[in-house]
């Protein structure tokens, strides 16, 4: 069956709770969905985040790349010819990873719903429940304290604590959340690239020297530094997990050849889509480099395609899947819940999106 037309959805969503980081803070969930429609009339949907501060790609952007570039290649073509599709999509431009990730994730949407199976499935695993990490935003020592009880209380043992906003007062943040706790939670830092490599060193040996138990430290320095980030990981006995420094296979190529971290964090918006992103996850198994796949702010339709992948795949450590935890209502209906500290995925075809709104329709052919 052949890829007849494109819609085109732009979403603002909501967040229960404002979001903030070392890089940024936001309340809403701005996001591209991509609907792509075969001849049979079926939808395949997929995602493009945008966030300004980590992949530059904006909503107008992600937009034209799609409708100008991307999908009209793909105009008559077979959408079960899935790798085929998906290799057109990588060699259409240059960077717009979001981009190529919504369609590339549409593509594979389409070809389990063709199949009427999960796209779990198609990715050759069995398991609907993928557990998840959940996020605490930047803030102050009480504020994160009280945070964490909070999301302790609500079955998340699993606490990415984001810090870089203030590197004096970092060690006393996590002092706090450890002791609101206690011993059982794993806590995770990540400063968002908030700090140089000097203040890395010096708050993270402060932390090992308080044994406050944390599991490891995320992106301590800027993403363009791997001298930094190797001189960081060769002095510290926490795991260092590159995030914003690995968008995609060179990327990590070069973090493996420098031995600048020990993990990495594969993100279906920095590297591509789930093609990309299951060669960044092979090749860091076979060099020993620890993963996880993480989100950026997405809706179901990212999530589920991300959590779909970790249920496939696995991953090395509790992946990050609690991005769309954070919206205050889901802007589709149907696909991915949450059931305390676990994504749950629909036994349904495909992501199992059933509606999304409005959108700009481009008939193909």
């Amino acid at each position: 069956m052949t890829i007849t037309a494109v819609r085109t959805h732009r979403l603002s969503a909501p967040l229960h709770t404002p979001f903030v980081t070392a890089l940024r803070r936001t309340t809403t969930t701005d996001t591209l969905i991509v609907e792509l429609v075969d001849s049979d009339g079926r939808s395949g949907f997929g995602e493009a985040p945008q966030v300004w501060q980590v992949t530059g790609a904006s909503l107008a952007g992600a937009e034209a790349c799609v409708r100008e570039m991307l999908v009209p290649g793909l105009a008559g073509r077979d959408a079960d010819d899935l790798a085929a599709r998906c290799a057109e999509v990588r060699r259409a431009v240059a960077g717009n990873e979001a981009a190529k990730a919504a369609v590339d994730t549409a593509l594979h949407d389409l070809a389990a719903r063709r199949l009427g199976i999960p796209l779990v499935r198609l990715l050759g695993g069995t398991t609907l429940r993928v557990p998840t990490d959940v996020t605490l935003a930047a803030g102050d020592a009480t504020e994160l304290a009280a945070a964490a009880r909070q999301r302790w209380g609500e079955g998340f043992s699993v606490l990415k604590l984001k810090v870089g906003t203030d590197a004096a007062g970092d060690l006393e943040r996590v002092r706090a959340v450890r002791a609101a706790v206690g011993p059982d939670v794993r806590i995770r830092l990540d400063a968002n690239q908030g700090w140089t490599p000097r203040e890395a060193v010096r708050v993270i040996r402060g932390i090992e020297d308080a044994g406050l138990d944390v599991e490891l430290v995320e992106q301590p320095v800027a993403r363009w530094d791997l001298d930094g980030l190797a001189w960081v990981s060769d002095r510290v006995g926490l795991p260092v997990l590159a995030d914003e420094s690995v968008f995609g296979v060179r990327d990590l190529v070069e973090v493996i050849r420098r031995r600048a971290a020990d993990m990495v964090n594969v993100k279906l918006a920095k590297c591509g889509g789930l093609h990309a992103a299951r060669t960044l996850l092979d090749l860091a198994a076979e060099h020993g480099i620890g993963t996880i796949v993480g989100s950026m702010m997405e809706s179901q339709v990212g999530l589920g395609a991300a959590a779909s992948l970790v249920a496939a795949y696995g991953t090395s450590a509790v992946s990050d899947l609690d991005a769309a935890w954070w919206l205050a209502w889901s802007p589709v209906r149907g696909g991915i819940r949450y059931d305390g500290a676990s994504v749950v995925l629909p036994d349904a075809p495909g992501l199992g999106i059933t509606f999304a709104p409005e959108a700009k329709v481009q008939t193909l052919g």
